[in-house]
């Protein structure tokens, strides 16, 4: 007799605690890329980074992944050249700028991927978008501006890694829709290519090298397995078993966690003003995520029924 297929199957409340856990290793990420930014070059620890992922999902995941067609591995590509500049700015940003403030620019993907869906398929965007843009903006000038009303150039580039993580995610929508593109295997072979990409340039504009200290060591063995690898997978998993609402919600924590952690471990102070901005910064980001008019028509239906 063939042996029964064996599904994982797991309640909301686990999918959405297994996401909070993936969101943290997010937070947690800013401060590890500081301490191997300290002996590594940015694109050498990406590569690092890319390749030990790939590595570990590709052992995990072997049986799912070992065929795959050409059209995956096409828009693998396209992808993992958006993820380029996605980390580009991500960790050239945290060398330039607070941990803090990279984790929130970093986040507003959030508000750029309407706006990019509105310029690129011209879908309207509705008049929460609109507030949502003035409260960004309005947090991000709170954040980032000095007595001379500029931004570093850090800040810029955590921006850039959220305009490109937008592009990111077009891309992987318009490939998942076509028939013969595996979204799992899309996942795991863009991490692959990526990591590839960032040893290329390392090699071009660095001097590569394995990191010296065990703080190092640990740092990019955590970002590469946690927060890249076993993120990937678990957050696949997950997002079979919850709703869009609240993974929206929950992946809106990860700057709140690098903020906690940039000021416990690495000891950073923002201004106040910052503070109120990261505040405006995160209520918008989680306003975004939230479908009011669907909060609002079951809470009426629920009182109804009462």
């Amino acid at each position: 007799m063939p042996k029964e297929k064996r599904t994982i199957k797991i309640g909301q409340f686990e999918a959405d605690m297994m996401l909070v856990l993936v969101t943290l290793c997010w937070g947690v990420s800013y401060f590890m890329m500081s301490i191997c930014l300290e002996e590594m070059g940015p694109f050498t620890l990406n590569s690092f980074r890319f390749l030990g992922a790939f590595a570990v999902a590709f052992i995990v995941a072997f049986p799912k992944v070992k065929h795959v067609s050409m059209t995956t591995i096409k828009y693998s590509v396209f992808i993992s050249i958006s993820l380029i500049f996605v980390y580009i700015g991500a960790t050239f940003g945290v060398m330039y700028t607070t941990q803090s403030n990279a984790g929130f620019f970093c986040a507003t993907s959030t508000v750029f991927t309407p706006i990019l869906v509105f310029i690129v398929k011209k879908v309207k965007p509705d008049m929460k978008l609109a507030v949502v843009i003035v409260m960004c903006t309005a947090g991000i000038a709170l954040m980032s501006l000095d007595s001379n009303m500029k931004m570093s150039i850090g800040d810029l580039l955590c921006l850039m890694c959220g305009v490109a993580y937008s592009f990111d995610l077009l891309i992987t929508e318009n490939a998942v829709a076509h028939e013969d593109v595996d979204a799992f295997q899309l996942g795991v072979y863009q991490l692959g290519f990526t990591g590839v990409w960032m040893l290329i340039l390392s090699f071009i504009f660095e001097e590569p090298c394995l990191p010296q200290s065990a703080g190092c060591w640990l740092s990019v063995v955590f970002l590469a397995v946690f927060c890249t690898g076993v993120a990937f997978v678990v957050q696949a998993v997950a997002q079979q078993y919850t709703s869009a609402t609240h993974v929206g919600v929950i992946f809106a924590l990860e700057p709140v966690f690098a903020g906690i952690v940039a000021f416990v471990f690495a000891g950073e102070r923002l201004l106040p003003r910052a503070y109120f901005g990261a505040a405006i910064m995160l209520i918008s980001l989680i306003i975004m995520e939230i479908d009011i008019k669907n909060l609002i028509s079951k809470y009426c239906i629920q009182k109804r029924v009462r």
